[in-house]
């Protein structure tokens, strides 16, 4: 998260948690004219197991939230308010995010180069106090929280049933006849 986003996450988030409520994370996307600030909020931990986060949920903070940001005024300019559930493609924030997800697969975008590296796609490995690894390409890396700029989890569309399942190759292993050549007519 950016330094705005991390002091706009600090603000709202006792705010949040009243409503019952976790707040996962900010996106503050500065723009000329309109900037958009994302809060991501999921239900409590003890409540994973049996409801998800709902349009309600969603409207309430957005109420709640709105007060505060206008009487604490945080953005100067004009911004839009987005309040959404982390959805299945979920952004991860911080390492403690990472260690609940240990063995998916994630898309990460670093702050600063490692390795060469700004953009990997790979599994987690293991998450150790604030340092990250994933594998990929046969290969791992380990990064700090703190260099984190973006992160999601890469859902498997297959196994949530919202794409097709892979076509078995029926002929596998077996020889295949050579076509004919195309015969000439006189």
């Amino acid at each position: 998260m950016s330094d705005k986003a991390t002091e706009i996450a600090e603000l709202l988030q006792p705010t949040v948690q009243a409503l019952g409520l976790e707040l996962l994370g900010v996106e503050y996307l500065p723009a000329a004219g309109n900037a958009t600030l994302r809060l991501y909020i999921d239900v409590s931990q003890a409540e994973r197991q049996t409801r998800v986060v709902n349009i309600e949920d969603c409207e309430a903070v957005s109420r709640e939230v709105s007060a505060q940001l206008d009487v604490q005024d945080p953005i100067s300019d004009h911004y839009t308010l987005e309040v959404s559930s982390p959805g299945v493609d979920r952004p991860l924030f911080n390492a403690a995010h990472f260690a609940r997800f240990i063995g998916e697969e994630v898309k990460v975008v670093l702050k600063l180069p490692q390795e060469g590296r700004r953009r990997v796609q790979g599994h987690i490995v293991s998450v150790e106090g604030d340092r990250i690894t994933l594998a990929f390409d046969n290969r791992q890396l380990t990064f700090a929280a703190d260099n984190l700029d973006k992160a999601r989890l890469m859902p498997d569309w297959v196994a949530l049933g919202m794409a097709p399942q892979p076509k078995k190759n029926i002929g596998a292993g077996k020889p295949r006849k050579k076509p004919a050549a195309p015969r000439k007519l006189h």
